[in-house]
């Protein structure tokens, strides 16, 4: 009698995966009981728009080893068809209710993506990105050259507050909005998550990391470059149409080189590697872009020095800086770097001090003209155009750098002690194996 064996297989939930998401949903419903004025409510819908956009382009980007210039275009013209929609409801010849406005952004979107998709797709690196500097060029030049879809210089514009409301909802209010964003956008972060971990998504990794050798083993990297970016032109689709219920208006901008740049900015700021890299980088992007620019004119030049030295002490990003902090947290050797990371944060804030006041200085003698010479800066106004700010400037920054520098190789040498300590407790976990 021939003997049958069985294999049961068992894999255990993963509870730290559903428990993360949980957190997820749990802050995106707590977020308004703590921040509640406009500008706050205003400040987490731009946050929650941005996210979607940034997973987005890491689908191509991260996962899938894409350097896009252009990837404003599937955003851009998802949303010109949400907000062509919205008025067409407004109208009445479309019965369609408005939270289901950004599903025709990433129906549109994911049409664009098959469009250009399989013209940028034929070529990788630095030709592929080249090719989306291109398209995105010149679908810019195309919004001003048809004004009957793009409006001209002016835009396109709605309003959110039509149709029937969907369960009492009728997205009038702010804080409306933005559960209706928070809502799309979780749903959006769990659906490319699932995407990472598909067949298609895992492969992309391969034929990001060695195209070689996919296509000797049978995948044909092109075909696979181009469904991952029509999968990512999609959910780009749905934060242009995110944007178009929240602004109510869209413009040639949405499609320009800005918002393909600042996406770029905010997820390599995060962390491409990391699922959740955008995630943080879209944070700190807006936190600069709208919060920051709130209060200096300068914001630009804060962003650029962040993402310089971003790109030269953690190309890994914010993500990364974390992720290797938690692991000697873990091990339980955060104790040695506490002096170290005091002593660090002292000299930078030294350091930080005298640039801002340099910077906001500068600022307010060539960009205010008309407004004189005097600036305010932490809370103390003062007359620039004076000797005695200079002379404190030029010491915070000599006694700052002087700081920085001497506490940095300290800080380093913790560090490097602590990480090599790890290092051999692991060699030693696996040679007792």
């Amino acid at each position: 009698m021939a003997s049958v064996t069985s294999r049961v297989e068992f894999r255990p939930i993963d509870i730290g995966l559903y428990l993360t998401w949980a957190i997820i949903a749990v802050l995106f419903l707590a977020m308004p009981l703590f921040f509640r004025s406009g500008f706050a409510i205003s400040l987490l819908s731009q946050m929650g728009i941005m996210i979607v956009f940034a997973l987005s382009y890491n689908m191509i980007f991260g996962q899938g080893g894409m350097l896009s210039f252009g990837h404003a275009v599937y955003s851009g013209l998802g949303a010109f068809f949400a907000i062509h929609a919205l008025n067409w409801i407004g109208d009445g010849r479309l019965a369609l209710p408005v939270v289901l406005i950004p599903l025709v952004g990433g129906i549109f979107g994911a049409i664009c993506g098959v469009v250009f998709g399989y013209v940028t797709t034929k070529k990788a690196g630095v030709p592929f990105a080249m090719i989306t500097l291109g398209i995105g060029e010149m679908v810019h030049a195309a919004a001003l050259m048809f004004p009957d879809f793009f409006g001209g210089e002016a835009g396109i514009s709605a309003d959110r507050v039509v149709g029937k409301p969907f369960l009492g909802f009728n997205l009038g209010p702010s804080i409306q909005v933005y559960y209706l964003i928070a809502v799309w956008c979780f749903l959006s972060m769990i659906a490319m998550y699932a995407f990472s971990q598909t067949p298609l998504g895992r492969i992309s990794n391969a034929v990001r990391d060695n195209p070689e050798r996919a296509e000797f083993i049978g995948y044909n990297t092109q075909r696979v470059r181009f469904f991952v970016l029509v999968a990512s032109s999609f959910f780009a689709g749905i934060s242009g149409g995110l944007a178009a219920i929240n602004f109510e208006i869209i413009n040639a901008e949405q499609v320009s080189a800005i918002p393909s740049g600042a996406v770029l900015v905010a997820t390599f700021i995060g962390g491409a590697m990391f699922f959740f890299g955008p995630v943080l980088g879209s944070i700190i992007f807006i936190l600069f872009a709208i919060a920051l620019s709130e209060y200096t004119p300068a914001w630009q030049f804060y962003l650029g020095i962040f993402f310089v030295l971003m790109v030269m002490y953690a190309p890994g990003g914010v993500t990364s800086i974390l992720l290797l902090n938690l692991r000697v947290a873990r091990e339980g050797l955060f104790k040695a770097l506490r002096m170290p990371y005091l002593k660090l944060i002292a000299g930078s804030v030294v350091l930080l001090a005298g640039v801002v006041m340099l910077v906001e200085m500068a600022y307010g003698l060539t960009l205010s003209l008309g407004l004189g010479s005097m600036v305010r800066l932490f809370g103390i106004e003062f007359d620039a155009a004076t000797p005695m700010p200079w002379i404190i400037v030029t010491l915070l920054l000599l006694v700052g750098g002087w700081l920085f520098m001497r506490v940095r190789r300290q800080f380093m040498l913790a560090w490097n002690e602590v990480n090599q300590q790890i290092e051999n407790r692991l060699q030693r976990a696996g040679g007792s194996r």
